[in-house]
């Protein structure tokens, strides 16, 4: 972000310090990109103070912080998902994951930085992940309330909708791939890869989830009080009996971000205004008709323990191509100015052509020149 203008030190949770910063700066346009702020109540402070931004109050995140929440809100607004049920001991859990069978979805209630879902087809492993929540309290305080769900069987996809509070403009489709190993084995990650757009599910095929869930959410969290004004990601499971709602998330989803924005025509930055202070349905939306895939590299060892502090080279050298972007995600510089990991997931890759197949080949070629100890990517994404 230092090469696209000057970079500020504050605490983002501190509601306080951002709104000083956004007076101090001047600033028309606040997006908050984490689910941690939004917690937070950094929206309800900046709106407080009439500062336009983009980005749901504290009660509105809770569609992504609280999957209890979340739950309610689908079932009152009559939304296709999964069944499910909220669990805080161990006995209870047993017995949800018996009434549902294989295969076996535990829950982290709270945020959990994306690594809070296990998926298995063993009850003993199901078992583990119960017991290392609940117990070891392996996610903290976002673990001492699971949910246990129903699977749903089909390809999943990822579907971005704009919201204004009451109307919503969904952006192009992607898939993503949240296993670590290639052939989808291993355990969850945050995203390995994302690609768009998807064959038989773009954006003009999915105009009908507007109806069948954006807008009927939209309404349910008005008539709570909370109306929402930001980034609502939809995880759909295509089964089948239709797409179904797996999850929602309050913000842009990574990496799937990375391979959607690149192909948007138009003014983002008005469509996020829009968004904070009038009406999306104003904004033209277009896209370009190419594709974009994102490779993600991580630390060796990722979603587990990793270490950090890696020298990172080669990233100019990947930037050559034109048509290709390097995205950070867990970098920063070390004093004597080197760039270094400070994370598991380090850096998204991704690149555009005129179809997937060239996308694809251009963004394993420029992250092959990508060089830090231990870097890790699936070699199959888009394939």
């Amino acid at each position: 972000m230092e090469t696209l203008g000057p970079v500020f030190a504050l605490d983002m949770l501190k509601p306080e310090a951002v709104v000083a910063l956004a007076q101090r700066e001047t600033i028309d346009l606040v997006v908050v990109g984490p689910e941690a702020p939004l917690v937070a109540g950094v929206a309800d402070a900046l709106r407080a103070n009439a500062i336009a931004v983009f980005g749901p109050d504290a009660n509105g995140a809770q569609i992504e912080a609280s999957k209890t929440f979340a739950k309610q809100v689908m079932a009152a607004a009559n939304v296709p998902t999964a069944g499910s049920v909220a669990v805080s001991d161990v006995a209870a859990a047993y017995a949800a994951l018996e009434r549902f069978g294989a295969p076996h979805v535990v829950k982290a209630n709270g945020l959990a930085q994306g690594k809070g879902v296990t998926v298995t087809t063993s009850l003993v492993e199901a078992h583990k992940a119960v017991h290392a929540a609940l117990i070891e309290r392996t996610f903290g305080d976002a673990g001492t309330t699971l949910v246990i769900e129903e699977f749903l069987d089909g390809p999943e996809r990822s579907v971005f909708g704009v919201c204004d509070g009451t109307d919503v403009v969904l952006l192009c489709p992607a898939q993503d791939y949240k296993r670590a190993y290639d052939g989808d084995e291993g355990p969850n990650t945050g995203g390995m890869g994302a690609f768009s757009p998807v064959a038989g599910f773009d954006v003009d095929d999915v105009q009908e989830l507007a109806e069948s869930v954006f807008r009927p959410v939209l309404a349910e969290l008005a008539q709570r009080g909370t109306p929402f004004r930001g980034l609502l990601y939809a995880g759909i499971v295509l089964t089948v009996n239709g797409p179904k709602l797996l999850e929602f998330n309050a913000r842009f989803g990574d990496p799937e971000t990375q391979a959607i924005l690149p192909r948007f025509e138009g003014d983002f930055a008005a469509l996020l205004y829009a968004a904070a202070t009038g009406q999306v349905s104003d904004v033209p939306v277009g896209w370009r008709d190419e594709a974009a895939v994102t490779v993600a590299l991580t630390s060796a060892g990722y979603p587990g323990a990793y270490t950090t502090g890696e020298v990172i080279t080669g990233i100019d050298a990947a930037e050559v191509d034109p048509n290709v972007v390097v995205f950070h995600a867990g970098t920063t510089r070390r004093d004597d100015g080197a760039l270094v990991t400070s994370g598991g997931r380090v850096l998204n890759v991704t690149a555009v052509g005129r179809d997937r197949a060239e996308a694809r080949q251009r963004a394993y070629a420029a992250a092959a020149k990508i060089r830090f100890h231990g870097a890790t990517y699936r070699s199959d994404i888009a394939t």
